[in-house]
């Protein structure tokens, strides 16, 4: 790295800036992004999906959240980089404490918002350090072999998955435009655009979309930018004459034009870059929220159907992949690298399974601690007798897309560890039990998930929930349950994880998840409207680790319930062994 950093610096003093931002992400602010865009990963070796650096003629620091400051701990070199936490931390005020007056920091217009980069110049001013945009990324001009973008084919997403045609979808959308007085809506974010146009593709790992930009008008035509070599014959007559199709390269061009002839432009200053607005500046411009966001959370009757059906087959998976740990863990000949591959093993056996939808995080005693630990060679553990195995993982089906955690003992538990794995347990069934009214945000309920770990000094540094898209990004928004998730209301059809945590440094880690639908309420006697949960994952939860006497009656009933439904589902797609230990995993607990 020191070698990068010596190159990259070189290209800084001929652009003559001081400073120089890379942060973890493309340019459609994706959370996971293509290897050509791996730019935080070249310079600094951290590989998790969220991280920003600041790199100066002299110094550098690099910023991560509470689920990567012990990943980064491993990857980054602290004789090169200054590790730092956010939000504690701050990248502009590092460059505050870093840069005199007249310094420039350089960055790249097509990697960073509007909000952000206006916030961080403005606060950058009032110590007379600029900020500039530059005409290229300056890691590529030293990064001699960047992979190149991906050529795969952009393929039809089938109505019997969607449950719409994307020409309805286009006008309801137009018509959201029309009412904000706005002829064209940009569009940046892969996944708006997959799930407006009805196709997927393999750009991006573990997520199936399609490298593209596109323009939406107020009369439901529309123009989508991609590499021409990536569209087939079916694709181009699925979209039809009301889709334009044209290479990537025109996208800035013919934003312009729009600034240039008139157009009343809409785009969504959190999601699409500041190079977006550079183009169209000229011209009006609706800053709105990105309209397909919202709708394409709320997912349809076909959707859902599809997330359920998803989930028992995946659940099938799931339960033989336990069945294994339970069976081989305690052996000690298998580590995790053995486990990630073996419950692939099973998926692959699934029907309209076509790929993981994250790295599986397969963390064995204190390498479950690391939140979003991502197992390599080097760090794979041995699974052990007497010790605490957590194992996070999903799948991309055609009809769903699914994400599940379980953590699970091999051997016997101590008596903290049940206690901890309890308090986990009672903050995911209050979460799953919630009945709340409409309007409210997933800021109202995180505490729910979190209580009982307050009550004797314990949290963790996560959000509890997050939204999950349809065959499509398994992180998605507008949607969330955090102290954070305080702007978007949750609604019907939405789907959220439910993952309460707690992660004990250098010993062991714990998490419970589950993914829930977003109901309205059965009851008939309630004054106002009100939300509920239901629960689509279908996998047992480890009772080995729970400590009844610490849970009411109402929590073991929820529980007995939840797992006779897991055996009623699941059991009869089993055979063997692993049916067996279904059904002795998923026995009624008492309190006695």
């Amino acid at each position: 790295m020191k070698e990068r950093i010596r190159l990259l610096r070189n290209v800084m003093r001929n652009y003559q800036i001081s400073g120089f931002l890379v942060p973890h992400t493309d340019e459609h602010q994706s959370e996971y992004t293509p290897s050509y865009a791996e730019r935080l990963n070249w310079i600094s070796g951290f590989d998790g999906s969220a991280g920003f650096a600041c790199i100066t003629l002299s110094e550098a620091a690099i910023f991560v959240d509470g689920r990567y400051t012990l990943q980064a701990k491993d990857q980054v070199d602290n004789k090169i980089f200054e590790r730092l936490n956010i939000p504690k931390d701050k990248p502009e005020d590092w460059l505050l404490d870093h840069l005199s007056k007249g310094d420039i920091v350089g960055y790249d217009p097509w990697l960073h918002t509007k909000i952000w980069i206006e916030s961080v110049r403005n606060k950058l001013a009032k110590k007379g350090i600029k900020l500039k945009a530059l005409k290229s990324n300056l890691i590529d001009e030293v990064w001699v072999d960047r992979p190149k973008p991906s050529n795969a084919k952009a393929v039809l997403h089938r109505d019997r998955y969607t449950g719409e045609k994307s020409s309805f979808k286009r006008k309801r959308i137009a018509a959201k435009l029309k009412s904000e007085e706005a002829n064209a809506l940009v569009l940046t974010s892969l996944d708006s655009i997959a799930w407006l146009f009805n196709i997927r593709g393999r750009d991006v790992e573990r997520t199936p979309l399609v490298l593209s930009f596109a323009i939406l008008f107020d009369n439901a035509k529309a123009i989508l930018f991609i590499d021409p070599d990536k569209i087939t014959d079916e694709v181009r007559s699925h979209l039809g004459r009301q889709v334009s199709l044209k290479p990537k390269e025109d996208f800035t061009a013919e934003l312009k034009m729009l600034a240039k002839d008139g157009r009343t432009v809409m785009a969504d200053p959190k999601t699409a870059h500041a190079a977006v607005f550079e183009a169209i500046e000229k011209g009006e411009v609706v800053e709105r929220n990105d309209p397909c966001q919202l709708d394409k959370a709320c997912k349809n009757d076909v959707e859902l159907e599809g997330a359920r059906k998803a989930h028992i087959r995946d659940a099938v998976a799931v339960c033989s992949f336990l069945c294994w740990v339970d069976e081989n863990g305690v052996s000690g000949k298998y580590d995790e690298l053995d486990a990630v591959n073996k419950l692939l093993e099973f998926r692959k056996d699934v029907t309209l399974f076509q790929d993981c939808s994250f790295d599986t995080i397969s963390g064995a005693g204190p390498n479950g601690a690391i939140v979003h630990y991502r197992v390599t060679e080097k760090t794979s553990r041995k699974l052990e007798n007497n010790m605490i195995y957590l194992c996070d993982s999903g799948g991309q089906y055609l009809d769903g897309t699914t994400d599940v955690t379980r953590t699970v003992v091999i051997g016997e538990p101590t008596e903290e560890q049940r206690d901890h794995f309890t308090r986990v347990l009672k903050g995911h069934i209050a979460l799953a039990q919630a009945r709340f009214p409409e309007g409210r945000t997933g800021a109202h309920l995180d505490t729910l998930a979190r209580k009982s770990l307050w009550d004797v000094g314990l949290d963790y540094d996560h959000g509890t929930g997050h939204g999950v898209g349809s065959y499509l990004g398994v992180h998605e928004g507008p949607q969330s349950i955090s102290p954070l998730g305080h702007t978007t209301a949750l609604k019907p059809g939405m789907i959220l994880s439910n993952e309460p945590g707690y992660y004990k440094t250098g010993e062991y880690g714990i998490r419970i998840e589950n993914l829930v639908i977003v109901c309205k309420s059965e009851y008939e006697e309630e004054e106002r409207p009100m939300l509920t949960f239901e629960t689509i994952t279908l996998v047992p939860i480890d009772t080995r680790l729970i400590n009844a006497h610490m849970m009411s009656a109402a929590e073991i009933t929820w529980l007995n319930i939840y797992h006779a439904k897991v055996r009623e589902k699941i059991a009869p797609l089993l055979k063997g062994k692993e049916k067996a230990w279904l059904m002795e995993a998923t026995e009624s607990i008492t309190s006695l």
